[in-house]
């Protein structure tokens, strides 16, 4: 975009560079509060690029105090989503380091109206937003809302199109999805049979995106073998229970169910009463202590997951790579999926 000559230049200039109101100039520039630290770098970083200040180090103290990080988790009976949170906690120390604070709310699950309306109460107080997003305009609109705003969002584990987040932070769910397909295949063997789906909510574009996976595989390279339906358990014992014990009450032969989302227990529970846990392969994600359980007596056979302390100080990374103007994602590697088994359990 072209400016006139640096003497010309006016504070309409440096908020379009900056992508902020000339009201926030205005407040950044006289030293005024109520500006996150993160604008006020953006906006000192942009007057200085267009010589309409010289020296940037008297607002130098606007900007250090810590960013307020604020961790938005669905809550739940899925036991990864709640270690997840539990270990903002406890890794405090790491984001001090960082010159952070974090903590974690949880909200109800699969309510896109609340996680909306909660972004934007919580964008209001936060200088920083990592969320597990769901597909739906109105959370669309409130990410967009944030960016506008000037505060941060990242989504995690599950993202969302078509939106001014900041970075995804979570693994390629698709590639997630075909591998749970190939390794329940690789267990079954090169035989027809039936096999399961059981999501948290096709409301996640990850558990969209995973299902997608794994039926594609089949159809590419297992056709043998035939998916018998895709049932949703919100992540819910309770509910992943009753689903389970349907589908093996519909398909007595049933060979293999995988458990795109949390609640593994409910499903274990109806393949133990049907007496089917030897046979069923059964493959699920999160190595949390019940999943490891579930390894370790043999109920579950694969479990596919990533390391949380690795996704909270990918988020830090970002989220300071932010603060000073570098690329979102700069030295930040590409997450690491695990594929544990009961013989490799860490």
């Amino acid at each position: 975009m072209d400016y006139p000559p640096p003497s010309r230049i006016r504070v309409p200039d440096v908020a379009r560079e900056a992508g902020v109101s000339a009201a926030t100039v205005d407040r950044v520039l006289h030293g005024r509060p109520g500006v996150r630290p993160v604008t006020v770098e953006r906006v000192v970083r942009a007057a200085a690029a267009l010589g309409y200040i010289l020296d940037t180090s008297p607002y130098a103290m606007q900007s250090r105090r810590p960013m307020r990080l604020v961790f938005l988790l669905p809550e739940g009976a899925n036991r990864f989503l709640s270690m997840l949170g539990q270990l903002v906690g406890e890794t405090r120390a790491r984001f001090e380091a960082f010159g952070m604070t974090a903590r974690a709310e949880f909200i109800r699950s699969f309510k896109p109206e609340l996680l909306a309306r909660t972004l934007r109460d919580v964008g209001r107080e936060a200088d920083g937003v990592a969320f597990m997003a769901l597909e739906h305009p109105a959370v669309r609109e409130a990410v967009n809302a944030l960016a506008e705003a000037g505060t941060p969002a990242v989504t995690l584990i599950s993202d969302t199109a078509n939106t001014r987040r900041a970075a995804y932070v979570g693994l390629d769910n698709r590639s997630t999805g075909r591998t749970a397909g190939y390794l329940m295949a690789r267990f079954i063997g090169r035989r027809p049979a039936k096999v399961a789906m059981i999501a948290g909510s096709l409301s996640y574009r990850a558990h969209e995106e995973r299902e997608m996976g794994f039926l594609h595989l089949f159809a590419e390279l297992f056709p043998m073998i035939e998916v018998v339906g895709l049932r949703e358990g919100h992540d819910d014992e309770a509910q992943n229970y009753r689903q389970a014990k349907t589908l093996l009450g519909r398909h007595p032969d049933l060979a293999g169910i995988y458990n795109i989302g949390g609640g593994a227990a409910g499903i274990a529970r109806a393949l133990r009463e049907a007496r089917r846990e030897a046979e069923t392969v059964f493959i699920g994600h999160g190595l949390t202590p019940d999943t490891r359980s579930l390894l370790i007596d043999g109920t579950m056979d694969v479990v596919i997951t990533q390391n949380p302390r690795a996704i909270l100080m990918d988020c830090a990374t970002i989220f300071d790579n932010l603060r000073a103007g570098r690329e979102a994602m700069s030295g930040v590697g590409r997450p690491v999926g695990e594929i544990i088994l009961r013989e490799n359990l860490p």
